[in-house]
């Protein structure tokens, strides 16, 4: 039995070392303060778009389009980075380029020359900068924190972020009808200075897996690809996380747009019911230790995933009216709060199973089909739109929230009751067994 495990060959959730983690109190608050302010530009930018520049629907819808390319052209590329260098060293200049891109935006509004194909373009490579700076700051958390820590680190990291997120979005609002829509995003580069400040400041805890010289980049990424393939519990998670988050992407490209068009709900009364919904977040997020210790990751992971499409029903059947909208307010507050749950158990499994020199490619492997195929969820929700309706695109979505169920039953993830143990570093063909601190 190695030292810090269980009896039975678990490992022990320790409550409070992670808040006497001065490391981990850094990296946390550099997350906070980057998706914090990433939520107001996620306000700012199109409000610049639509409110400054006059842009037409085509415009808005092709600005979104490019701000989630990036996931599916880059995220692999960024994990084998991720794995060959410097963890910290990346989210730092992913901080940097995206404070150097947005700072443009405010500045060119004021010189009077900013234009849709610079927001284009600021958009773009701020999505390539996000993208690296995750792909490093995932796979660094391991690094970070022992593995009997980790279940109660991204527990933490859950709830933070639920509250970061809430509170950008609402600043973002706040300031965008203060100092207007341009100058309002010069708070997302005060947010990516603090964060990179907060991982400068870390000291310790990054480790990197040199591949061989005659290692590429493609086969970085196909090695990658092939360990989670291979992996009989990690590779029924990612799939089950991608085939759910395209089904959200067909759901949520005309929720909005239903909500407020079709169920007559004001902008207020929509954000009174996110913020609800974002009670669950917190909730899930907090509850997830306990319920881990009480009955292991597996069970209440297939639950979770199990209890999405229930709260998906309401929405094939609402109506305008308030008793609806108490109705959806509360079933999104479910929704949050089993995503929260089995996320953060999920993301804690696949962190203490995965082979150290292969976290970044596998977390990567993760963003590149979750994130990556939201832009064709978007283009399948409006084909199914324009053939059948709204409704009938909703029930579609939700019937493919069945498929992750059939995916993790026959796994062992189903008989997964205890934490599990933090594997040791391997070497398989083709990388150095030196692994290199920084």
């Amino acid at each position: 039995m190695q030292v810090g495990q269980t009896e039975d060959g678990s490992l022990p959730i320790k409550r409070h070392a992670v808040r006497r983690h001065q490391g981990f109190r850094l990296y946390l608050a550099g997350q906070c303060a980057s998706l914090s302010g990433g939520a107001v530009t996620a306000v700012a930018v199109p409000a610049v778009a639509i409110l400054d520049l006059h842009a037409s629907a085509a415009q808005v819808a092709i600005l979104a389009f490019l701000s989630q390319l990036p996931s599916f052209l880059v995220a692999l590329p960024a994990g084998v980075l991720a794995d060959r260098h410097s963890k910290r060293f990346l989210m730092i200049t992913g901080d940097l380029v995206a404070a150097v891109v947005l700072v443009s935006v405010p500045l060119a509004s004021v010189l009077g020359v900013l234009g849709m194909p610079h927001l284009y373009g600021a958009v773009f490579v701020l999505g390539i900068a996000k993208v690296l700076h995750e792909a490093a700051a995932i796979s660094y958390l391991p690094d970070l924190v022992d593995g009997e820590l980790l279940q109660n680190a991204n527990s933490k990291i859950g709830a933070a972020f639920s509250v970061a997120d809430s509170a950008g979005s609402n600043l973002g609002a706040a300031l965008v009808a203060a100092l207007g829509a341009a100058r309002s995003v010069f708070a997302d580069v005060l947010s990516h200075l603090v964060s990179a400040w907060c991982i400068w400041r870390i000291r310790g805890g990054s480790q990197h897996y040199r591949l061989q010289k005659h290692i590429g980049m493609a086969e970085g990424i196909r090695t990658g690809l092939g360990y989670v393939a291979r992996h009989e519990i990690i590779r029924p998670l990612i799939l089950a996380l991608s085939t759910l988050g395209f089904a959200l992407g067909i759901m949520n490209t005309y929720r909005t747009f239903f909500l407020l068009s079709m169920l007559n709900w004001s902008p207020a009364t929509l954000g009174l019911v996110m913020g609800i919904g974002g009670l669950g977040s917190l909730i899930g997020a907090l509850l997830a230790p306990r319920i881990s210790e009480s009955f292991g990751p597996g069970p209440p992971i297939i639950v979770g995933f199990a209890l999405t499409p229930l709260t998906e029903i309401p929405l094939l059947f609402a109506d305008p009216g308030f008793a609806w909208q108490i109705v959806l307010a509360s079933s999104l507050v479910v929704q949050l709060a089993c995503a929260a749950t089995a996320g953060t158990m999920q993301r804690s499994t696949r962190q203490v199973l995965c082979a150290p020199e292969f976290q970044a490619r596998m977390q990567s492997v993760s963003t590149w089909l979750s994130a990556g195929s939201r832009p064709l969820a978007a283009v399948v929700a409006g084909i199914l739109v324009a053939a059948f309706g709204i409704r009938a695109t909703f029930a579609v979505g939700t019937a493919l929230m069945l498929v992750p169920i059939a995916v993790l039953m026959p796994s062992p993830i189903r008989a997964l009751r205890t934490v599990p143990i933090a594997i040791q570093p391997r070497s398989p063909a083709g990388m150095e067994t030196e692994v290199t601190h920084s």
